[in-house]
Order: structure tokens, then sequence, then C-alpha cells
């Protein structure tokens, strides 16, 4: 069996013959949109990033870089990409170059609607508008959301992807950034419509969110969710995994914070955390081995938890 065809039966839960390790027998490719510079400049929204090479991931948002100064004036100080004004080129041609045989196909589209709201207007100012300007955020990211419409629809019909990464970072440590309910107002109807757009398509759902997120987990597994990445510890996953199993697919949970990441960490420290989460996440399938976040690692950890993944998770199934 190739890696594509067992990564396959982990997401349909059909007896696969080894739990994965990340992207295993996946080819991603990124979309042509600038919604993260990499350097000091402006991305194709009009925010202002500000790069420092000492930052994780390079950049961050400029302070006072966004350019939506009153919610209920959005409509004149918003930028929204056209996305028939893009060049494809390159994305059709490394789509051209995957071998569709050994390979999955990815598209990567980060900077979804929660995410991209606190860009247009700053941290602050979003999370009080979502709670005084319902109807003004609600309609803002209906415009944002047909953007992500036009945009899933032209990656796939350039590059025929088989799943979407989706990036929206709805939770915190211990709660989503907004209560449920203003969630489930304004972020979910929109949503519910990118993954429409996506499910039309034939196009599996790999949603990305960190943060503790299990108090609207229900709402994400009925909207269509696929796939969940990264899945940090801070959530009750072996619950949700009992709750939800064979519906979703998990990725991550190996805990980034108090162990791959944690001063003094032992390599058998790591492997007993990876044989942790894969006895309580991998049964029936459904389960990605991955850290619960993307950090630097001491190299002799992380090859301690690749080796563990590779040597426990390819006896699982077979015990």
């Amino acid at each position: 069996m190739t890696p594509k065809e067992n990564m396959l039966r982990v997401l349909r839960h059909d007896n696969p013959q080894w739990v994965p390790h990340g992207s295993e027998g996946i080819s991603q490719i990124g979309s042509p949109v600038v919604e993260r510079t990499g350097h000091t400049g402006l991305d194709a929204f009009g925010v202002h990033w500000t790069y420092e090479a000492a930052t994780a991931g390079g950049t961050y948002p400029t302070a006072d870089g966004d350019p939506i100064k009153d919610i209920r004036r959005w409509r004149e100080q918003i930028t929204i990409p056209d996305v028939s004004k893009i060049d494809w080129s390159g994305v059709e041609a490394k789509a051209a170059a995957i071998d569709r045989d050994a390979c999955i196909v990815r598209g990567f589209v980060e900077m979804g609607l929660f995410e991209r709201s606190y860009l247009l207007l700053g941290m602050d100012e979003a999370l009080i508008a979502y709670v005084t300007e319902p109807e003004e955020m609600s309609n803002m990211l209906a415009a944002v959301a047909d953007y992500k419409i036009a945009l899933i629809s032209k990656f796939h019909e350039v590059a025929n992807l088989d799943t979407i990464w989706y990036g929206d970072d709805w939770g915190t440590q211990s709660k989503l950034f907004l209560p449920p309910d203003v969630w489930r107002a304004t972020i979910k109807p929109q949503t519910q419509r990118i993954y429409d757009c996506m499910k039309e398509r034939g196009i599996l759902i790999w949603q990305h969110s960190c943060g503790m997120i299990e108090s609207v987990f229900d709402d994400i597994v009925e909207m269509g969710a696929q796939v969940w990445c990264p899945c940090q510890p801070c959530n009750d996953l072996a619950a949700l995994k009992r709750k939800h199993a064979g519906k979703t697919t998990f990725e991550g949970g190996i805990d980034s914070q108090f162990v791959l990441h944690r001063p003094g960490v032992t390599t058998d420290e790591v492997r007993a955390e990876v044989r942790r989460r894969i006895d309580e996440m991998a049964a029936g399938g459904g389960y990605i081995a991955a850290p619960s976040h993307s950090v630097p690692y001491d190299p002799e950890i992380i090859a301690a938890m690749k080796d563990e993944i590779t040597t426990y998770g390819r006896k699982y199934y077979k015990r």
C-alpha cells in the first residue's frame, strides 16, 4: 500500500495499515494571492506587514497597519483581490508536475474569515465590532467569503485539487476568541458557504484552527469539516475522538508545549507521548500523528517523535 492509499484510508476511516505522520502522501500547492507578505509591505487586502527575521513566520501585522478604521464604512475602506487578475500559471505548472498516483493534491488557503477580519480592523476593534456591530461584521464577512469562494473555484479549476487546507484560528488556549453564540451568528454562516463551495467540487475540507475550539466542534463537524489540524491538547481530544469517530479526522495532538518543546524533555518522554496519543486517537482510522503546533524543535527530539510514529504507528493496527 502506498502512502497516498493509506492516507485515503485514514481519511475514510477504512482500515488503514499504519498511522501516518503529518503530510505523508500529500503534495501541497499555495495560492498565488498574497495574504501574508514575506517582507515589509502590503498584502493583497492592503494590510501592512512588518518583517523581522527573528519573528516566527518572518512577518507580523504592523501596528496601525489595518485599513478599515470604521466598521460602518468598511465598504469604502476595504480592498478585495480580483481573482481573475491574478497570474495562475505558476500554480498550473506545479499541479501538472505532481504525480497524482503517488500524492493527494492539497491547496493551501490561509487567513480565513476571522483572521482576515482582525487583520482588516485590528484585533481590539474587530472583537468589539463582533459584539457591537454584528450586522456590519456579517456583511463584511460575506464580502470576504465571496472572495474566498471565487479563489477556491479558480484554484480548483487550475489545479484539480483533492483537498484544501483552509486556515482560520478560532481559539485561544482556554476558549474561543468569540463567545460561541457570536461565532455561530457571524463566522459560521459564511464559513458554511465556503465549505459548500468545496463540497460541491468534491474537495475534502482540511480545517486548520489552533486553540481550544471544542465548544463549537460539533458545529464544525456538522458543517462538513473532514480533517481538523492541528488538534491541540488544550481540548479534550480523547472525548472528541470518541464522540466523532468515523466522522472527521484529527491531525496533531502530540503536545508541543508541555512535551516536545519543554526544556529538559527526554526522548523517552517524547516516545511515551506519541504512543499515548496514538492509543487515544487512532482506533478505526481518522488520526494523523503530528505535533500540536509548529515551533523550532531540538532535532534529537523531533527525530525521536518521527521514529516512534513510524515504529509504533506501523504496529498499531496489527495488534
